[in-house]
């Protein structure tokens, strides 16, 4: 699995990452867990907390975007946008 994350401030893109992650011995929703852990990591900002929008999102266009709000932790950016590469 390869995903994308780009944080935006406004409409500026702040910081792009991507990240491969494979792990066949689990479920692919366990898989894309992992996944967005490590895309956070290496970006170095929070998790967000992955609300029933972002399934719908990211099942119908293979993307979802968090909000600032998502956020137990003030972040220094309005959105970050994540996306399936594969």
């Amino acid at each position: 699995m390869k995903l994308e994350g780009r944080t935006f401030k406004g409409n500026n893109i702040m910081n792009v990452c991507v990240v491969n992650h494979t792990n066949d011995k689990v479920r692919y929703s366990k898989e894309l867990e992992e996944a967005l852990i490590l895309l956070c990591t290496e970006m170095d900002i929070p998790l967000p907390m992955w609300l029933s929008k972002n399934t719908h999102e990211f099942a119908a266009f293979r993307q979802t975007i968090f909000f600032s709000e998502q956020y137990n932790q003030k972040v220094s950016f309005d959105r970050f946008q994540m996306r399936l590469l594969e």
